[in-house]
């Protein structure tokens, strides 16, 4: 076949691109070539806008294992276990098939962890669309936020890994661009970690798992472009999956790795074969001789271009010993699950595959996986931004501040998301101690004293406003949600979901978050092992907030953290870290700004990096010295939403705050680095807050039935929590119960 113009663009090279790849292989690539090249050069798989810029974040510490590079990162956690997490986004085919889309998005991630040898034990998701009400677009994004959920659901419970926790954000610019970003973690002995790098000449690379099918074929170049009105008719493009051919592979996988004859293994996720193949070759300095004839098939007549670039789900490539497959095809024969030589290591460095008695590709493994083009993309412009610096009017100094309070957490960010995470299985295996509702998880490492907290955030809003302050203060969040539960941060994984980097202005934003989140991991000494970019999130031109999702990973001893809510009456109400200062520049980014005002303006919080840490190493002594009864962060809807969120149904309290210039932003800024916290023993959490230059006033007083909040002269707040709490936990079931099934 002729390569024309046409056909480059319809593969998503440009013409530079093209010319590269003739040089590299010094001739023309046949179609199927194109098509291989087509995948491994996309921004999905090759990161040619993002990775000189990802250079900029830390990547080594204390307890990392392995950093960026592999399918996962591992961190080192004593006694011989590590643990190895991943964050992946899926957000393409979520929009265009949200069941499949979504679904597919946790197999993936799940393959990731249990390809490094480590079983999964805990997935959380960070999840964004468009409005389920107020917006043209309403009735889809009811259903796209329906599939989804019921995706994520499915495919976790039926593979029998809890999902623990996440966060949900409703904003206008993810109506036609949701974003699906899962985490999945896994624990294993260190002696039992698996990489995907091919060695040992003569080898043999077998296949397992399911059959190689049509769906998923171009999945990669999908994700690496904008939406356009005909984006819809690409669901051949969606992967499936099937959960329980999963659980079966996984079990495969870790019993044929105890057998000793497995050298490496990948799976076949973005772009399918041809990524598994030329990565692990490439990873180990060898070529791999594939057959396509003794690829499982479960459709007639495909061709080798179609083979390659399925993303049909549930494979494994495999390098084992020679001499040693049956002990291999034992185990997945076992599992009812195919397996079969397909090729062979050489020494020669290439990717060659053949078909039908031809050679239909011939490429230099570093070709694909290393020669990908490297674009420093013009970036030094203002990011983007159209929200005004100042308020367009002046800010109430008084309200209705009842009303308020309860449209807040009934709104689609604040309110509970009982709705989404009661369709998750988050104590299958045993290991949960604290799940969905909570600022981290928590699961437990059986045979340790070790317990895993985790947390996932980001903040598209304070990004868009500034997206180098908006990254710091995810982390920021991130970590502190880990310090309330007395964890210590030790590694993070980050998804950065943008737009078209090819706009000046949007790759500032990439540039500015990637330094953020690089100035921030360095400073709360939390690494970076992995993660995951996903650009060209845009839909005829508009794009979505500049969104990096933060997953950090914290360390503690086996405990039941003290609780987000009041456990009694009459505790001391205290506020780590002070009231905190506010304006009205700042201000703008509120969710009171987003909700009541239906305004955004200005910048995000101010955070001070020093002063943040501290907090964190208080509650942590707090918590060690058992004086916490209660402790939660202080984040989106500031310190009203805080407390209504810390009330039960029973139990609320009266706090006074001291006079205020305006009553708004006491209740409701978002200052960084506070814990509302409730104790018996307020001489001794003095003591520790001193001790740690630390601001703990002391606010109010658990009491029953009620949330009372004023200045000490007059009452802001005043309202039963049974109220607030019915607000909280309906809201959402409200929303989406309008869901048009298509």
């Amino acid at each position: 076949m002729t390569i024309t113009p046409e056909l480059i663009t319809q593969h998503q090279l440009s013409v530079a691109e093209y010319d590269k790849i003739v040089s590299l292989l010094g001739r023309e690539p046949s179609y199927t070539e194109l098509g291989v090249f087509s995948v491994m050069w996309s921004e999905h798989c090759s990161y040619k806008s993002s990775r000189i810029h990802l250079k900029k974040l830390p990547v080594t510490g204390k307890y990392v294992v392995q950093g960026p590079g592999e399918n996962a990162g591992i961190i080192g956690i004593g006694g011989g276990w590590v643990v190895a997490f991943k964050i992946e986004s899926h957000n393409h085919p979520s929009y265009i098939e949200p069941f499949q889309g979504a679904a597919t998005g946790v197999g993936g991630i799940l393959r990731d962890i249990f390809t490094m040898g480590a079983r999964p034990i805990a997935v959380l998701d960070s999840l964004r669309f468009g409005p389920p009400v107020n917006s043209p677009h309403a009735a889809r994004n009811q259903r796209i936020v329906e599939g989804v959920v019921s995706g994520i659901s499915h495919y976790g419970n039926c593979f029998g890994v809890p999902t623990v926790g996440g966060e949900c954000v409703f904003e206008e610019c993810y109506s036609a661009n949701p974003l699906v970003n899962v985490f999945a973690l896994g624990i294993c002995k260190e002696n039992e970690v698996f990489y995907a790098r091919a060695s040992g000449l003569g080898n043999p690379v077998i296949y397992v798992g399911a059959k190689t099918g049509r769906d998923g074929i171009h999945g990669a170049s999908m994700a690496s472009a904008e939406f356009t009105e005909e984006s819809k008719q690409k669901r051949p493009n969606v992967q499936v999956g099937d959960p329980f051919l999963e659980k079966l592979l996984l079990e495969a996988c870790i019993e044929a790795m105890k057998t000793g004859a497995i050298v490496a293994i990948q799976d076949m996720g973005a772009a399918g074969l041809t990524s598994s193949t030329c990565e692990m070759g490439s990873r180990g300095g060898v070529g791999i001789d594939i057959d396509l004839d003794l690829v499982p098939q479960r459709e007639p007549g495909m061709t080798a271009y179609e083979m390659l670039l399925s993303e049909s789900q549930e494979r494994m490539l495999i390098v084992a010993e020679k001499g040693r497959e049956e002990e291999v095809f034992r185990v997945f024969r076992k599992w009812g699950l195919d397996a079969v030589t397909i090729g062979v290591v050489t020494e020669d460095g290439n990717m060659r595959v053949r078909h039908l008695g031809e050679i239909k590709v011939e490429i230099p493994n570093p070709a694909l996986a290393d020669e990908a083009p490297k674009y420093d993309r013009p970036h030094n412009v203002k990011p983007f931004r159209k929200a005004p610096m100042q308020p367009p009017f002046a800010l109430p100094v008084s309200a209705d501040f009842n009303a308020d309070l309860l449209r807040l957490v009934s709104s689609p960010d604040l309110c509970s998301k009982r709705w989404i995470w009661e369709q998750f299985d988050y104590t299958v295996r045993t290991n949960t101690i604290v799940g969905p509702g909570s600022d981290a998880a928590v699961v437990r490492v059986k045979e340790t004293d070790q317990s895993i907290a985790m947390s996932l955030d980001g903040n598209g809003r304070y990004c868009y406003l500034d997206p180098r302050e908006g990254a710091k203060l995810a982390v920021a969040e991130c970590c502190r949600n880990l310090a309330t539960t007395g964890a210590i941060p030790v590694a993070a994984t980050n998804n950065l979901n943008f737009g078209n980097p090819e706009r000046p202005e949007i790759m500032a934003q990439l540039v500015e978050a990637i330094e953020g989140i690089a100035e921030a991991c360095t400073f709360f000494d939390a690494p970076i092992t992995g993660g995951n970019v996903s650009l060209y999130n845009e839909t005829l031109g508009e794009g979505i907030y500049p969104t990096p999702v933060l997953g950090i990973v914290g360390l503690m001893q086996t405990a039941v953290p003290a609780p987000v809510q009041f456990r009694s009456e009459r505790a001391v109400v205290v506020l780590l870290g002070g009231i905190g200062e506010s304006d009205e520049i700042r201000f703008g980014s509120s969710q009171y700004a987003k909700v009541i005002l239906n305004e955004l303006w200005g910048l995000p919080p101010l955070l001070d990096m020093a002063k943040e840490k501290r907090v964190h190493d208080c509650i942590r002594e707090a918590i060690a010295a058992g004086v916490v009864e209660s402790a939660h962060d202080l984040s989106d809807g500031g310190l009203a939403v805080t407390l209504s969120e810390c009330c039960t149904s029973e139990i609320g309290a009266v706090v006074a705050l001291g006079p205020s210039d305006n009553a708004a932003m006491t209740l409701f800024h978002e200052a960084p680095s506070r814990i509302l916290v409730t104790t018996f023993d307020a001489v001794k959490l003095f003591e520790i807050a001193a001790r740690h230059n630390v601001e703990c006033p002391m606010i109010g007083v658990t009491i029953k039935g009620w949330l009372q909040i004023g200045d000490g002269d007059s009452m802001w707040i005043d309202t039963p929590v049974n109220d607030l709490k019915q607000s909280f936990e309906n809201a959402l079931p409200g929303l989406v119960s309008q869901v048009v099934h298509a």
